[in-house]
């Protein structure tokens, strides 16, 4: 049985009304303005089969299902599914396809995503990378590998190169391909690849949608009611659901989408002008900047630039690791997205799972830095920046 659906009908036109009120009505029985958690693992029946829409909470939860009416909103979705984690959304993807089917993927992805793909998934299906941003190596690719699924991150992690989604889309649908968008590095509110074309778009709950680096996620949200169903029924019979209490901290998160990815740009925008200037940086990539190569195409298909940037320094890995253990605003950490500021060496940390010289093939080298810019005040992360850079020269 598919999860229930909510009776109230919203018709809100701004992603801040709909992040605040779409799933986030006052609960029905108490009038409390935040809606509980709903930490149970199964549902009364009345008799057997009668219940009032729920059974069980791997398949189906209420504080689940008011995240899910959110986020399909925010990405203007008829169906969204929250998940476990980012990955286990990619998983339920795979089984989506069947066995033996070609997958035409981005050649600068998540690692967690290339290791997905490359040591588990390589047994089911045929994986080949490309640069998806070189739209003529696309289409012959497209016309030779006549893949199943297109995979898009855009922009890339961590390299931040940005792919044409409207023109990926429309070579997809002449050969009857799904194209997957991950859509973590914008968040719904820079970024709505459903409207571009795209068959599924795909979060990791755990960075800006949730922003404050205190849950783990994953998210789905599309417009096909088959594949809704299909991916439904694979999430419950294989079980990678998302707890009541994260989906209840991502409900709360989001609230506050839009007051923090302005935020987060802001200050992104600050950091990569003073990193352009900075001796000790051999290049700056944010989308951002009129320096990136796809700029004019960032500003045509999203709204806003978010907060993350890709840097290079001028030395070796030696160098970078002192710098990266000398900063106190920036915490040296995984992930991105949370309210503070976190940096990283994606060569070491994210990324290390991709073998060295296909790191390298595509600019991934060791002294490329990643920063995921927080929400603090402007002059504390840049002194904190000037401060690293010091102790490393």
């Amino acid at each position: 049985m598919l999860p229930p659906k909510s009776k109230i009908k919203h018709n809100f036109k701004g992603k801040s009304t709909k992040a605040i009120h779409v799933g986030g009505h006052p609960d029905a029985e108490t009038g409390a303005i935040m809606p509980p958690i709903y930490q149970t693992s199964t549902y009364v029946q009345t008799t057997p089969g009668v219940h009032k829409g729920y059974e069980y909470s791997r398949t189906h939860n209420p504080t689940r299902t008011r995240l899910e009416e959110c986020l399909a909103s925010l990405e203007n979705a008829k169906h969204c599914l929250v998940t476990a984690s980012g990955l286990s959304a990619e998983m339920l993807l795979m089984h989506l396809l069947p066995a033996g089917s070609n997958i035409l993927c981005g050649d600068d992805v998540y690692g967690g995503t290339y290791r997905l793909f490359t040591t588990v998934f390589h047994k089911m299906h045929n994986f080949k990378f490309v640069d998806t941003t070189n739209l003529k190596l696309l289409e012959k690719t497209i016309k030779d590998f006549k893949p199943a699924m297109i995979w898009i991150e855009t922009p890339t992690n961590p390299l931040l190169k940005i792919t044409d989604i409207k023109a990926v889309t429309t070579m997809a649908k002449k050969v009857k391909a799904l194209t997957v968008v991950d859509n973590t590095f914008m968040s719904p509110y820079f970024q709505n690849p459903l409207d571009l074309g795209a068959d599924v778009v795909l979060h990791s709950l755990t960075k800006y949608i949730n922003g404050h680096s205190d849950s783990v996620g994953g998210a789905m949200m599309l417009n096909d009611d088959k594949n809704y169903e299909t991916l439904f029924k694979l999430q419950n019979s294989i079980g990678p659901s998302q707890s009541p209490f994260d989906a209840w901290l991502v409900l709360r998160g989001v609230k506050t989408l839009k007051i923090r990815m302005e935020q987060h740009q802001k200050n992104a925008m600050e950091v990569a002008k003073y990193l352009e200037k900075h001796p000790m940086v051999d290049r700056v990539i944010y989308p951002g900047l009129k320096s990136h190569p796809q700029h004019a195409l960032a500003k045509k298909q999203m709204s806003g630039f978010s907060g993350m940037i890709t840097f290079f320094l001028k030395g070796d890995i030696k160098k970078c690791n002192k710098f990266l253990s000398s900063l106190k605003v920036f915490s040296l950490a995984e992930s991105l997205g949370g309210v503070e500021s976190l940096i990283e060496s994606p060569a070491i940390m994210t990324h290390a799972s991709i073998p060295k010289a296909v790191r390298e093939s595509i600019g991934l080298t060791d002294n490329l830095i990643r920063l995921s810019v927080g929400i603090e005040d402007i002059e504390d992360i840049l002194a904190d920046l000037e401060a690293g850079f010091k102790a490393a020269k």
